[in-house]
């Protein structure tokens, strides 16, 4: 999609659908300064990063949001760029007043095609989570162009149309943040198998995002539970994995010590020198002298 704002009283785009308060999409080429100060919505607000690396503040929790990944906020939610700064990137966004939705599931057929139960579980869910960083949601791309179409093309039922995509986008929101929360809860199974894979190839050069991304988590969300469940860091925790396969390959007189180095995933011999001995309280030569056992 090409960079465009649609707002109320601000052209006739939106003049049939005053539940959608504003949507646009934004390329910024360039770190703009005090562009995205954190504010209190004042309306549900979905984002969607097309292309880009954004650091944002998300109810008061700092996120990494890739692209592909959603973020809404519930109105009454703080949300904005960590000091104020707008990153690299495009970012497509849509803010919709959804109280008819939420707060009156009994009027809300105006808009919206669902039931009043299936209103009432959405407002269920959404007051229990309300801010969420949702990654990798490719169909949160496809309804923002198809929305987008609607509106510029306008044939015969586009209205309709329109409202369709709205309930679908929401849809999509909920169904991900529910089986985001049951993920959450299998964490220990995710766990065993993240470090069984990452036991596996201790030579790759690990990100925090790529090991979220391997249990279906994001960062920010994947660091905390990382560390309510080790008491460490994913990076602290990765480096404990190598400083343990380390150990396990000192003991073997046979394998050189720089290749142990690399085959654990450190830099450089010195690299690693450095880090074993921190962590052991002594040099890897150190230690395979002594064959300690850890």
């Amino acid at each position: 999609m090409n960079q465009f704002l649609f707002k109320q009283d601000n052209g006739n785009e939106l003049m049939l659908f005053p539940h959608i308060l504003e949507m646009g999409v934004r390329k910024n080429l360039s770190v703009q300064l005090n562009a995205f100060p954190e504010i209190v919505a004042t309306r549900f607000c979905v984002y969607y990063v097309i292309d880009g690396k954004f650091d944002w503040q998300v109810a008061g929790r700092r996120s990494i949001i890739l692209p592909k990944d959603a973020v809404y906020v519930m109105p009454g939610e703080k949300i904005g760029g960590v000091n104020g700064t707008l990153d690299v990137g495009t970012v497509a966004w849509i803010h919709l007043d959804i109280d008819c939705l939420l707060d009156k599931g009994r009027t809300q057929g105006k808009w919206s095609g669902f039931s009043e139960s299936e209103a009432l579980t959405i407002e269920h869910i959404f007051r229990m989570h309300r801010a969420a960083h949702l990654p990798i949601l490719n169909e949160v791309s496809r309804i923002f162009q198809d929305i987008y179409t609607e509106l510029q093309q306008r044939e015969v039922g586009y209205a309709s149309m329109v409202n369709q995509l709205l309930d679908e986008l929401i849809i999509v929101l909920v169904r991900q943040l529910t089986r985001q929360s049951a993920s959450s809860r299998d964490f220990p199974k995710k766990f065993l198998q993240l470090e069984q894979m990452l036991r596996q190839n201790l030579a790759h050069q690990w990100t925090v995002e790529e090991m979220a991304a391997s249990v279906g988590m994001g960062t920010t969300s994947f660091t905390e539970r990382v560390r309510s469940y080790s008491g460490f860091s994913p990076l602290s925790y990765l480096i404990n994995l190598r400083v343990t396969e380390a150990t396990r390959l000192l003991k073997q007189p046979d394998l050189n010590v720089t290749d142990i180095a690399l085959d654990t995933g450190f830099y450089s011999s010195q690299h690693f020198s450095t880090t074993f001995k921190k962590l052991t309280g002594y040099t890897p030569r150190e230690f395979r002298k002594k064959n300690l056992y850890l």
